[in-house]
């Protein structure tokens, strides 16, 4: 990779941005959810909610410290489009569901799935990041920052250990999401050998599209199991956990090491009991990490206390509103 520099100039490549996005509230959407819904995991609130606007939030943050991004894509379902979107500016697009994803395997609520055709969405760059929408990048960023001086690109590894497909499949009531951990580990033994492996969720992922589908194409039932699950369900798979591990197979990363992993992510569960909270993002702000994620802990309604400290966090961190957004 060339050198980067903050700034986009000729000799940097151009990288896009993906966000997967979808509000809860839009109207109609609860009404075909729970016509498809059949357990509490399809009905989790936290999958949907956009209570707190962090993807608004989360552009502030782009357009801010990573002002080289050349374009961003908002991966959502038809016909939803944030109500404080502009589309003007054309350096943002919002791409339906139905524009990339097989109409058979429509509507879909299962975010393993949907991420598994972010490569297919036209126009992309060759090497793009994935971000959640709950991810804010705190201070400025370069695409030096997730790739070695050697070229190979950081794997920030989590604290927690990815469960094994025997131990978590025999849990009565085991979250998909880790059962999807779990398979995704099967077929990581198949590949590099049997090994303990670390989570390394929540932090922007920098995709190369072609090693991408490469790595869907080692993996054609399990990619194929996953895009017909409407929700998560057991046998689905994690592509976004399983392709760093992909490339560290490939000689293509690295994991970063404990200083630059801690100094790179930040990770802030947001909880319905508000002093909680409030240490969190105060602690949050001590650190000061290159990128954060700010994840939905709160229940089925969650505390208005808790909602308030957390959006006033939010303005006070990023209150310049961005050229995505319509005047006020």
């Amino acid at each position: 990779m060339t050198t980067p520099t903050l700034h986009q100039t000729s000799r940097t490549p151009a990288i896009d941005v993906v966000y997967m996005w979808v509000d809860g509230a839009f109207p109609g959407y609860g009404d075909v959810l729970s016509r498809y819904a059949e357990t509490s995991f399809d009905r989790d609130p936290a999958r949907t909610r956009d209570n707190l606007d962090l993807l608004k939030y989360s552009l502030r943050s782009l357009e801010r410290h990573a002002p080289w991004i050349r374009k961003v894509f908002i991966l959502t379902c038809r016909p939803q489009v944030p109500s404080w979107l502009d589309l003007g500016s054309g350096k943002v697009e919002v791409i339906h569901h139905d524009q990339v994803i097989d109409p058979a395997h429509l509507p879909t609520f299962n975010s393993l799935a949907i991420v598994s055709h972010v490569h297919k969405i036209p126009g992309l760059s060759p090497d793009f990041i994935y971000l959640d929408d709950d991810i804010l990048f705190l201070r400025p960023v370069t695409p030096g920052d997730f790739t070695s001086p050697q070229g190979r690109q950081y794997i920030f590894p989590d604290r927690h250990w990815a469960p094994r497909y025997d131990s978590a499949a025999a849990k009565r009531g085991e979250k998909p999401w880790n059962l999807a951990l779990s398979a995704s580990n099967e077929l990581l033994d198949q590949l590099s050998g049997v090994a303990r492996r670390r989570q390394v969720n929540h932090v922007p992922l920098m995709i190369n599209r072609d090693l991408w589908q490469e790595m869907l194409e080692r993996f054609p039932d399990a990619v194929e199991r996953t895009r017909r699950s409407r929700f998560r369900a057991d046998g689905n798979i994690a592509v976004e956990f399983m392709y760093p591990y992909f490339l560290l197979a490939l000689g293509k990363a690295e994991f970063a090491d404990a200083p630059r992993a801690r100094a790179s992510s930040g990770y802030l569960p947001l909880e319905d009991f508000w002093p909680w909270t409030a240490w969190k993002l105060r602690e949050l702000k001590r650190r000061n990490p290159l990128w954060a994620t700010l994840n939905d802990n709160f229940g089925p309604v969650p505390n208005p206390r808790a909602e308030r400290l957390v959006k006033a966090a939010l303005h006070n961190w990023l209150p310049q509103a961005s050229p995505y957004e319509r005047p006020v």
